[in-house]
């Protein structure tokens, strides 16, 4: 049976973390930060873990990370 090519796009914008979870970077960080409060920036700064729904699919994407 064939590998499984990796989606490039995925590889790079998530990480499998030790325990098997996802992580992920948040979205709406890029720009216009003026009208964003300072709370809000600072917590788009965290990296985030991909939901359980979501955590099948993406890891056909990546499936050997």
């Amino acid at each position: 049976m064939p590998k499984i090519k990796t989606k490039k796009g995925a590889a790079k914008r998530f990480k499998v973390t030790a325990t098997g979870k996802i992580k992920r970077e948040k979205a709406y960080a890029g720009h216009l930060f003026t009208s964003k409060s300072k709370d809000r920036k600072r917590n788009l700064r965290k990296a985030d873990l991909v939901s359980s729904k979501d955590k099948q699919n993406i890891r056909k994407l990546i499936p050997y990370k």
